[in-house]
């Protein structure tokens, strides 16, 4: 029989393991991970209220993605294009990069997966006589591991041409240049942190669920448990 079980940890728990697998995953799809080098508005951006030329804009660089602003696109006077710069896995612009993209890639199928299942843990706690939880605390711990390697290895790819065109002749490995770090490497570094977090808080979760209250109240045949 299924006993819906709901304490206050194992709902912090579900919640915060959907938030984290969500935030990698905008920050791996964004082309905010670096904000290059202002480049100057042309002549023909002029503000139509004003007349003055419009304010330098910084182009931005992701793994795959770029954002750089169009000048006269048809009847608009100028608009910001975003998408892959990269067609396929191979055209990537730094092999760091490529590896970066395989280490949080297979992190966050990892934690979408634990995410998905989490939501199923009020009503099925254990699989195999193995605990839920636990074994959701052990794939987000893996998970964070290789967040951390694609962090790690990613500024090593700003040496390449890519980053360079965007950031400056100054930009190498672990050197920025001219580019500052974007939001979308703040949010992956905030979600690797929240991933181990969540591993950690896992077993909070199993041992909220699993108490002697919980025990209780099954034996009295209750089938659905709420408990702060």
């Amino acid at each position: 029989m299924c006993h819906v079980i709901v304490t206050c940890r194992s709902m912090l728990w579900t919640l915060l393991s959907i938030v984290v697998a969500f935030a990698e995953l905008i920050a791996f799809m964004s082309a905010d991970w670096l904000i290059g080098k202002a480049k100057p508005s042309s002549s023909e951006d002029v503000d139509n209220v004003t007349g003055g030329s419009q304010e330098p804009y910084h182009p931005t660089l992701g793994i795959y993605g770029r954002c750089t602003r169009i000048s006269h696109m048809q009847l608009s006077r100028r608009d910001t294009l975003c998408g892959p710069y990269a067609e396929n896995f191979s055209e990537i612009a730094s092999g760091f990069w490529q590896a970066t993209a395989i280490f949080l890639a297979m992190g966050i199928m990892i934690l979408c997966t634990v995410a998905f299942v989490s939501v199923f843990t009020m009503c099925v706690q254990s699989i195999m006589k193995k605990s839920i939880f636990n074994v959701c605390g052990l794939l987000q711990g893996i998970a964070g591991l290789f967040l951390i390697l694609g962090l790690i290895l990613y500024p090593a790819g700003w040496g390449c041409q890519k980053a360079i065109s965007y950031c400056g002749p100054y930009a190498s490995a672990y050197k920025l240049g001219d580019c500052s770090l974007g939001w979308a490497f703040y949010t992956a570094i905030g979600g690797t942190v929240l991933t181990f977090i969540c591993a950690v808080f896992s077993a909070q979760a199993e041992i909220a669920t699993s108490s002697d209250k919980v025990q209780e109240e099954i034996e009295e045949g209750k089938n659905l448990i709420c408990l702060l």
